[in-house]
């Protein structure tokens, strides 16, 4: 029977998924007779999806008809001989003060049901619910298997020889990618290193594997090819030469291949550097969006139109953001998968980084901008409170003004966009403002005003709504 061992096999192929899955490719030796043969394969994933299984003759000359496929996941384990010797005898041995052995006759009553769950061995007529030793089991039958193991007949035409791939989805491998921005002191230039994280969690050992990863939510995959482009650019002390990671779009998606074979672990993360960008340009904004709605209270259609009181409810908090273009210009332009964003400042009196925040970005191609949250401003804080509120009823028509206050207790000025939310139920137009708005989006308007070192601004505008 042509049989392959998970150490005989030619370094596999990964294409790992970050929704926790992978497809695997791996080679098998046959040497098919005509008509029916046995072939089968040992060392796939405890996870293996069955109904994905393709065997085939990478070159095409080989067309393999498979009869009948069999998947075997239950290796040989304790818990699963005592499970196959229950309501047996067997042999315990008992280690003694002198270092000698001695042997114990046991029935077990039942077996373990899980992984480190409890037994029953009969002993002398009396039940103990433990084991009284190692047990002792006779040796492995044909039917035993160490690894999960796939097992196939075969129809072949003729006598042949050939090199097939397996491949498979398998369900226990994931990847992610995580970035760490780290910012001086002072200034608006930021350096970004981004790292890969692989986990396996499949039940196998990958020997020497080749690595790519794919980014994206698959669906359906139509593997549309383009030309690969160098990850990473701005490299700073890195040398050219060294191996990268590469990355090239896929159809919808974006595949990332590790340089060189690596082995991936059994329950092993494994991280490889993607990304080192030098002195990317990156804003730092200040941003007040002071209305605060209650989540709680349910306003009707009526009582959001003439209730004297909706969306005067404020809040202090002035959101610190962190702001740079996703572009070759600046030093970056490449496709960058989710994930987690950590950011650092360095400390100019000794040079240590000190952690500052975190967040999360999605998946962003190329020329986009990311703007992310950071936290809260410590020493910026601001106050929003309505004027006025006129409503002229039966002619579906109100006024409103409000008065922002931002105060700044920095050593140095500061601009903080000032962010305000106009009601959707209705047209909106300002009437008077102390300073020049700019529309965002239709339900939206902003004031970017400097707000001077231990000092304030005060911004007031009135708007009138139609409906």
């Amino acid at each position: 029977m042509p049989y392959a061992n998970p150490s005989a096999s030619q370094g596999p192929a990964l294409t790992i998924y970050n929704q926790n899955f992978a497809v695997v490719r791996d080679r098998i030796a046959l040497d098919l007779r005509p008509g029916s043969n046995d072939a089968q394969f040992a060392g796939v994933t405890a996870q293996l999806e069955p109904d994905s299984v393709v065997l085939r003759d990478p070159a095409g000359r080989v067309r393999l008809a498979i009869l009948e496929q069999d998947y075997r996941a239950d290796t040989i384990s304790q818990e699963l001989l005592l499970r196959h010797f229950e309501g047996k005898e067997i042999d315990f041995v008992v280690p003694t003060r002198d270092g000698e052995e001695r042997r114990v006759r046991g029935k077990i009553v039942r077996a373990p049901l899980q992984q480190g769950g409890q037994p029953i061995v009969e002993v002398d007529g009396q039940l103990r619910f433990w084991m009284p030793g190692s047990p002792l089991f006779p040796a492995l039958t044909d039917d035993a298997i160490l690894y999960p193991t796939l097992s196939w007949k075969l129809h072949a035409a003729e006598t042949c020889k050939l090199t097939a791939e397996l491949s498979y989805v398998t369900g226990g491998l994931s990847w992610q990618a995580s970035y760490n921005l780290v910012a001086p002191e002072k200034g608006d230039t930021v350096d970004l290193v981004g790292w890969i994280t692989i986990d396996n969690q499949s039940g196998k050992v990958f020997p020497q594997a080749a690595i790519k990863l794919m980014a994206g939510e698959v669906h359906k995959l139509e593997p549309a090819r383009r030309d690969g482009v160098w990850l990473m650019r701005d490299m700073g002390s890195v040398e050219e030469d060294a191996p990268k990671v590469t990355e090239k779009a896929f159809d919808e998606f974006h595949l990332y291949a590790l340089p060189l074979p690596t082995t991936l672990h059994d329950k092993q993360k494994k991280q490889v550097e993607f990304l080192r960008a030098i002195g990317l340009r990156a804003k730092t904004l200040y941003v007040y969006d002071g209305a605060s709605f209650d989540p709680f209270r349910r306003w009707s259609w009526f009582g959001i139109q003439n209730h004297p009181d909706y969306g005067t409810q404020s809040n202090q908090s002035v959101w610190v953001m962190r702001e740079f273009e996703n572009s070759q210009a600046n030093g970056l332009g490449l496709p960058l998968p989710q994930g987690r964003l950590r950011f650092y400042r360095r400390d100019d009196a000794d040079g240590r980084l000190e952690f500052t925040g975190e967040n999360v970005i999605d998946h962003t191609p190329k020329d986009e901008r990311l703007r992310f949250y950071t936290g809260n401003a410590f020493d910026l804080v601001g106050e929003r409170k309505r004027l006025d509120y006129e409503s002229q009823e039966g002619r579906k028509v109100a006024e409103e003004e409000f008065e922002v206050r931002v105060r700044n207790h920095k050593q140095e000025p500061v601009e903080v966009r000032i962010v305000e939310h106009l009601y959707r139920w209705s047209n909106w137009t300002v009437l008077r403002e102390s300073h020049e708005h700019v529309k965002t989006d239709a339900q939206t308007i902003e004031f970017r005003v400097p707000v001077p070192k231990d000092g304030e601004q005060v911004v007031t505008y009135r708007v009138r709504y139609q409906w």
